[in-house]
């Protein structure tokens, strides 16, 4: 029996990555200097997992930024606007790959981003591939040879993970009509054969080909296509071992199909899905040679593995198969936890023996192979001390909060009167104009601001002088708004650190780390939160700076929170009830604080839901299950306040089409989203819907340095009026602004402001 990897976090123990991007985005270091960074993290994990005795090391797991984007540029399906800049600068590679991802403002060029969403149920954003009708591929740049042979050269024998070909299809996107991009599969699987005919020839033995779309829904054409693309692989390289991996579900209805597939190996996420393992072993896949792969160590959340259940899964697998074709994996890719556990020295001692991350995950895997030999027994009976304790800590469960749950009633998910009621008192009371302008809640957090921070933490400055130098940023920020002419301000979140962890800092029931740094997008890291027990608000969390912000102007400020389903989906959340009972808990918290801040004059509360469509479940069947507790979270979240009080919420980079029913039903007042880099397209859903409450489509694209000008929202703006009435429509960046820089801020805005003066001019445009 072996140990396989399937992933490993590319950000490096101390956040290097990030920190070496960011400097050679600024012109702080060279090229060269960046290589360098990922050459030595890579060379790092591999050593790590070689010492943690894992079998099969993966290599090609590794990227500047996204592993679809890598894709997308090893394959030359790279955006025909890109093509003049690629010919004028002799463009190196890792300047093609962040000119895609974060757009191109310079030597005469004006160059938006890929669009950006979300990689399945998880927080990691990916680059979509835009596809066209004559769409052409070609091996533009053999990334995983040349990291293959860079592994070979070190001395590790590794498996190449590569994206699979229909996976890049259905990941992608028509960038015009009158194709489907699965129709590209002919000219694309010449190049993959090639890919994997070069990677052969380099003396790769296994292949990873990851296709997590086999864990959708996919029709009979779609499962077609899979079964014409590995019979072709098998055809063309019979002695390539190919190991076909999905994860994040079951296979579902795609199973007969999978099982069919020529490959050599098999992996399956039995952490969300053990039952799919009594599926296949009741078939025919007994009497075939192929390997199953079984993903028993979670890769999604940090708690540690359950050896008693493991074991159990593995034992039923040997012996139908024999220990020969038993190999044992995480459930995924550990890019979605953070790196080490032993970085960790302030976590309660009592918390962290029930945890792993990343490098122990590897080390789980080692014991269970020894385990599974009748090895290492002292292991086990530690494991099961750890889970009997965690079961009955006193830490766990809080009585009043189960009360208080059982206590929720229909009414408390309802406002007063419907929207149409209430907008005409909302617009009595706030006196708005038509599309009003606002932002999403965060400004830019300086490196000052944070060096605040940080000396704050340390005891370096004294809770007085902290909040004297955060009120004097705040007063900037406001008196600021009011002189470009925002219409609703924001007070700018200088206090706070990251949307979900700012809140979870103040809530009972939630642990945090000090390096559980996981990658989001690019150089975006965040530290995810521990839901550990039952969730309440022992206090107030924002009232103090909303209404000192408020006291600052008389115009309107909101008040910012983040909602009860993002909290949950962007911690990593206890595995002992069901998400939907912890979702409940912090929807009563928030409630708590939104009925705070009316009681304290707010009169908009924007309550952020952008992981709403992120959470969900990856199977058609279980959406309804899903949908109904997310949206009634939101709803007694919000539900307490009068009808005056206008509630926003806020999504992003998500699509919304098949759920614009339940996002109606979350009634919101407003709802802003990402729209800027689909060019409005995210808008049609709500058209088709005829969504009736208000609406800001975001106008420029947050997540990019580059600045666009006023006319360029107008259009934009112009095309959201063509689907949506221009009597619902706010002006709005695309998401928060705090990972941007203030130059780029304070252009942008002032664009937006004069963007929407200018419409209010004009209004016969929108007839």
């Amino acid at each position: 029996m072996q140990t396989q990897n399937l992933g490993y976090p590319r950000i490096g123990n101390q956040r290097e990555l990030k920190k070496a991007t960011e400097q050679y985005w600024a012109a702080k270091i060279s090229a060269q200097d960046l290589l360098q960074t990922g050459a030595k993290i890579r060379l790092q994990n591999w050593q790590l997992q070689k010492e943690a005795g894992i079998d099969l090391i993966p290599c090609n797991d590794f990227s500047f930024y996204d592993q679809v984007l890598d894709t997308c540029i090893m394959l030359g399906a790279i955006p025909e606007r890109y093509h003049a800049l690629m010919q004028a600068q002799q463009l190196p590679v890792i300047d093609l790959l962040f000119a895609m991802a974060r757009g191109y403002q310079r030597d005469g060029f004006d160059l938006t981003a890929m669009e950006m969403t979300k990689w399945f149920d998880t927080n990691y954003h990916y680059l979509v591939p835009e596809f066209t009708a004559n769409q052409q591929f070609l091996l533009y740049h053999n990334k995983v040879v040349k990291e293959f042979e860079e592994a070979k050269h070190a001395g590790f024998t590794c498996k190449p993970v590569v994206l699979g070909p229909v996976s890049f299809l259905l990941l992608g996107k028509e960038k015009e009509e009158g194709f489907h991009r699965l129709e590209l599969i002919d000219r694309l699987l010449p190049v993959y054969l090639e890919m994997l005919a070069s990677l052969e020839a380099a003396g790769a033995y296994y292949v990873q080909i990851d296709e997590p779309c086999l864990s959708l829904d996919l029709s009979k054409a779609e499962r077609d296509i899979f079964t014409k693309v590995y019979r072709s692989f098998k055809e063309k390289l019979p002695h390539l071992k190919l190991i076909l991996t999905s994860y994040f579900e079951c296979y579902g209805n795609n199973l007969a199909t999978v099982l069919d597939l020529p490959v050599a190996a098999l992996h399956l996420d039995l952490v969300r899905c053990p039952a799919q393992l009594d599926d296949i072993l009741a078939t025919s896949f007994f009497r075939s040679s192929k390997i199953l792969s079984l993903g028993l160590v979670d890769g999604r959340n940090i708690w540690i593995n359950n050896y008693s259940n493991s074991l159990e899964l593995i034992d039923k697998a040997i012996k139908r198969l024999g220990k020969e074709r038993v190999w044992i994996a995480p459930s995924c890719s550990l890019l979605h936890v953070p790196c080490d556990l032993s970085l960790e020295t302030k976590i309660d001692p009592e918390l962290k023996q029930w945890m792993a991350f990343a490098k122990q995950k590897l080390e789980e895997l080692n014991t269970l192979k020894q385990l599974a030999d009748s090895k290492e027994i002292d292991k086990l009976e530690a494991n099961k001390k750890s889970w009997q304790q965690r079961k009955d800590s006193a830490r766990i469960h809080n009585q009043a909060v189960l009360e208080r749950m059982l206590l929720v009633t229909a009414v408390d998910a309802q406002r007063a009167q419907p929207f149409s009621r209430r907008r005409t008192r909302q617009r009595k009371t706030l006196g708005l104009p038509n599309f009003p302008t606002t932002t999403i809640g965060s400004f830019p957090q300086t490196k000052e601001v944070r060096n605040w921070r940080a000396q704050w933490k340390k005891k370096e400055l004294s809770d007085e002088q902290y909040e004297t130098l955060l009120k004097a940023e705040t007063r900037k920020a406001v008196q600021w708004q009011e002189e470009i002419g925002l219409d609703v301000l924001v007070h700018g979140e200088f206090e706070r650190n990251d949307m979900v962890e700012y809140f979870g800092e103040q809530l009972a029931g939630f642990a945090f780390t000090e390096n559980g740094w996981v990658q989001s997008y690019g150089s975006r890291c965040v530290k995810p939160p521990i839901i550990y027990g039952d969730v309440f608000r022992p206090k107030p969390m924002t009232v103090y700076w909303s209404t000192y912000a408020q006291s600052l102007t008389k115009r309107w400020m909101k008040g910012m929170l983040t909602g009860p389903v993002t909290i949950l989906q962007w911690s990593f959340v206890r595995d002992d009830q069901p998400r939907s009972a912890t979702c409940m808990q912090i929807a009563l918290a928030i409630r708590d604080e939104v009925l705070d801040l009316e009681n304290a004059g707010i009169k908009i509360i924007q309550i952020d839901e952008p992981a709403l469509r992120e959470g969900l479940p990856l199977r058609k069947e279980n959406w309804t299950a899903y949908l109904n507790w997310a949206v009634r979270a939101f709803r007694i979240a919000s539900s307490v306040v009068e009808d005056t009080t206008q509630i926003h919420t806020h999504m992003c980079y998500s699509e919304f089409n098949d759920i614009i029913e339940h996002i109606a039903a979350m009634d919101a007042d407003v709802i802003t989203i990402e729209c800027s880099r689909s060019q409005m397209e995210l808008l049609d859903a709500f058209a088709a819907f005829n969504y009736p409450n208000e609406i800001g489509p975001g106008v420029y694209d947050i997540h990019s340095p580059r600045v666009p000008d006023k006319e360029e929202m107008i259009e934009l703006l112009r095309k959201a009026s063509e689907v949506v009435s221009a009597d619902q429509l706010w002006v709005n960046p695309d998401c928060g602004l705090k990972t941007r820089h203030w130059e780029e801020t304070r252009k942008s805005l002032i664009a937006m402001v004069e963007a929407a003066r200018q419409l209010r001019k004009a209004p016969k445009v929108f007839i």
